[in-house]
């Protein structure tokens, strides 16, 4: 269970590092997109004072809010954009991860306990992807005598997955998904919400909209 933590508490880290690395890329690209925003606002601005100033200035207003709204979108998508690129930077981390049979196999070992030790069944099935089964199958009755009173078996076919581990019943209707695919979607939200506030503070956007008015 330490080691499931452990890796619970690695992802989280390599998320929140990741996105400390794309937060001065961000920040440019904010820059630049501010500025933009900022020329244009002040050419309307040019333009409108040679109007009636009753009209210039419902116009201007209507203008700056769509600007606003147009700004808003572009550091939206961008923030989009880097969110997807620190999560795929995570999944790379993982499968690096996976490549270290030092650091991997005791982590799979401590995840297939944490699987089976949910099951009240005392035969179940164990599946991983096509590397870890030739790595497992020839020692697998030791490695899987690490789960106290349970016989697991492990699966002979081979499941996608960049790593982990995947636990059912004899039945199939009860699995617990022990992949690291299944574990960061678990940790999911928590995961978004850590590469958010390194990427774009909370008050960053209101700041910056509101010294354009």
């Amino acid at each position: 269970m330490e080691q499931v933590q452990e890796l619970e508490s690695a992802i989280l880290q390599r998320a929140n590092r990741l996105a400390v690395e794309y937060r001065e890329r961000a920040e440019r690209s904010r820059d630049n997109i501010l500025q933009e925003a900022h020329k244009r606002l002040h050419l309307r601005e040019e333009r409108e004072v040679l109007l009636a100033k009753s009209k210039a200035e419902r116009t201007f207003r209507r203008q700056v809010q769509a600007n606003e709204l147009k700004l808003q979108k572009e550091m939206d998508h961008l923030r989009w954009n880097l969110v997807t690129t620190v999560r795929n930077q995570l999944g790379d981390r993982l499968r690096q991860l996976a490549d270290d049979e030092a650091r991997y196999l005791p982590l799979l070992k401590s995840l297939l306990i944490s699987a089976a030790g949910q099951f009240t069944e005392t035969r179940l099935l164990a599946s991983v992807n096509a590397r870890d089964l030739g790595r497992l199958q020839p020692g697998w009755p030791e490695f899987a005598a690490a789960v106290e009173n349970r016989e697991v078996i492990l699966s002979n076919t081979p499941i996608e997955t960049a790593g982990g581990i995947v636990v059912s019943n004899e039945a199939g209707d009860i699995r617990i998904n022990n992949s690291f695919e299944g574990r960061e979607e678990r940790l999911v939200e928590r995961i978004n919400q850590i590469i958010l506030e390194r990427l774009f503070p909370a008050t960053s956007l209101q700041n910056n909209l509101g010294g354009m008015r």
